[in-house]
C-alpha cells in the first residue's frame, strides 16, 4: 500500500486528474491525489494554505465554488483559510480585489483555486485535478487573471455555445454532488497532509 501511495505522488507531480462523479472510489482518489501536490509543492512548509472558492450563487452552473466554500466553512479545520462561500462569493467582480486581499494578508500564500467549468458531453461530472493556474471566466470570454498554484475544476454542463445560458439551465443536483464530493475528497486530503505533518514533527523531535 505504502509503495502504491508513493507511485501515485510521482504521477500525479506533473499531470492533470480526471475523475467522474459515479466513481465509488472519486473522494478518497480526489483526497491522495491533492494530498500528493501539496507535498510536491512544498505547501507543507510554513505557507499558508487558501483555498479560493470561484463562483457566483447567481447562476446555477457557475455557484459550485461557493458551494463548496460554503461547506467547507461549516466544517471545524484549520488546515484551510477559506474564500468565496454563497454569503460572500468571489467572482468576476471582486476577484482580483480579493486576491490583492489574500496578497495583503497572507506572506506567500499557496492557492488552490476552486472553479466550475464547461467541456464535452462525456465529461460532464468529472473534476478535474492539476498543477498550475486555472483562468476563471475563460468558458464566458471573461479576462480574468490566472489563479492559483493547484487548480481543481467541475465539469458541469456541455461548452461551445450559449455559455452563459448553458450555466443558467444547468442542473442543481449535478452541482450540488459535486460540490460534496470535492468537499470530501479535500477532508480526505486534510486527514492525508496533517498526518504527514505530525509524523514529520515526532521526527524531527526524535532526532533532536
Amino acid at each position: 500500500m505504502k509503495g502504491l501511495e508513493l507511485n501515485q505522488k510521482a504521477e500525479t507531480a506533473n499531470t492533470r486528474t480526471r475523475l467522474h462523479l459515479e466513481d465509488p472510489l472519486a473522494a478518497i482518489k480526489i483526497g491522495w491525489d491533492l494530498a500528493s501536490r501539496l507535498n510536491g509543492n512544498a505547501a507543507l512548509n510554513n505557507s499558508p494554505k487558501i483555498l479560493l472558492c470561484i463562483g457566483t450563487d447567481r447562476s446555477t452552473g457557475d455557484c459550485l465554488g461557493p458551494l463548496v466554500g460554503s461547506k467547507l466553512s461549516a466544517i471545524e479545520q484549520d488546515y484551510f483559510d477559506v474564500y468565496g462561500t454563497l454569503d460572500k462569493p468571489v467572482h468576476a467582480s471582486n476577484l482580483e480585489q480579493r486576491l490583492e486581499e489574500i496578497r495583503k494578508t497572507y506572506e506567500n500564500p499557496f492557492i488552490i483555486a476552486i472553479d466550475a467549468c464547461l467541456g464535452n458531453q462525456e465529461n460532464v461530472g468529472c473534476i478535474n485535478i492539476g498543477n498550475g493556474s486555472l483562468q476563471p471566466g475563460a468558458g464566458v470570454n471573461k479576462n480574468l487573471p490566472p489563479v492559483g498554484e493547484i487548480h481543481i475544476t467541475g465539469v458541469v454542463n456541455i461548452g461551445g455555445f450559449m455559455e452563459y445560458l448553458v450555466l443558467q439551465n444547468t442542473r442543481l443536483n449535478l452541482v450540488m454532488s459535486m460540490a460534496d464530493l470535492i468537499v470530501q475528497g479535500i477532508m480526505q486530503a486534510i486527514n492525508h497532509c496533517s498526518g504527514e505533518e505530525l509524523v514529520r514533527e515526532v521526527s524531527i523531535t526524535q532526532d533532536n
